[in-house]
């Protein structure tokens, strides 16, 4: 991990903004996510939906678990990026001025054995201070019994926390051992076309799926333009859409709209930040 990382969580002045209640920013700011909050109808994430499948299908096994940070690269997630109604819930978060320098499309078939290890986002970031907020979309529902993600409530204003190594189960290689001394888990069950919003070092990870029913989701990361990226290699990874608002500092290079919505037509982008 950099050294020169602000990882401190910053509080936000708990009152009503464009969607949120101030009890609901004061939820955030003690436990470090605040969920469930409708933003597609049924027909809505039905098209979306059958927009992954084909994404998905189209990239075969390369896709088969995740897409990571198409949102410059394809019309359909930009337009999901930018969508105001889920802007106007990141913007009573993080201010008017809303970059999204990340995503992913997240899906864990029926009985997937793996697990998504406890961690912090932030952790695994070249970014500085720590104020993104990620926002899970639920393509499918997702609940205890397919995996959905879990929180330890919390935790995200305890600074980094020591990881060790996983295991072949692992999704990815370090995670957080016995977090569950750190707290009770929360398991963020969502209905299809919901999101939660939580914070980059809130600790979360999800158990293997095994259940019948598949878990995907997708992830939005969301930063204020003064995010600043602290690596340049890391930087070249990183493909940011000005969301909302303005980059004063014009330390992010905005991506308008894609004319492409065919993945097979593009290249896979140099993936950062994702896990």
């Amino acid at each position: 991990m950099a050294t020169d990382l602000d990882l401190r969580f910053q509080a936000v002045e708990p009152k009503p903004g464009k969607r949120l209640l101030a009890a609901e920013i004061a939820q955030y700011n003690q436990f470090g996510y605040v969920q469930p909050f409708d933003i597609f109808d049924a027909a809505e994430i039905a098209a979306i939906r059958g927009y992954f499948d084909c994404l998905m299908a189209d990239l075969g096994d390369a896709g088969a678990y995740g897409i990571n940070c198409y949102q410059a690269r394809m019309a359909g997630i930009w337009d999901i990026a930018t969508d105001a109604r889920i802007l106007d819930h990141v913007q009573d978060i993080i201010g008017e001025n809303i970059i999204c320098w990340a995503s992913a499309i997240l899906s864990k078939k029926p009985g997937d054995p793996r697990r998504v290890p406890w961690h912090q986002d932030a952790a695994f970031w070249q970014l500085s201070p720590a104020r993104t907020v990620t926002v899970w979309l639920a393509i499918d529902p997702a609940d205890a019994e397919n995996a959905a993600m879990q929180f330890i409530p919390g935790t995200h204003d305890q600074g980094p926390i020591t990881t060790t190594e996983e295991g072949a189960g692992s999704v990815f290689h370090k995670g957080i051992a016995g977090a569950e001394r750190l707290g009770t888990p929360f398991t963020n069950g969502l209905k299809a076309g919901q999101i939660s919003l939580h914070a980059d070092m809130l600790v979360h990870g999800s158990g293997p799926n095994l259940s019948d029913r598949r878990r995907c989701g997708l992830t939005l990361r969301y930063c204020p333009p003064e995010v600043r990226i602290v690596d340049e290699d890391w930087a070249r990874g990183v493909e940011a859409i000005i969301a909302r608002g303005l980059d004063p500092s014009g330390h992010w290079r905005h991506h308008a709209r894609p004319a492409n919505d065919d993945i097979k037509k593009t290249s896979s982008p140099h993936v950062v930040g994702n896990n």
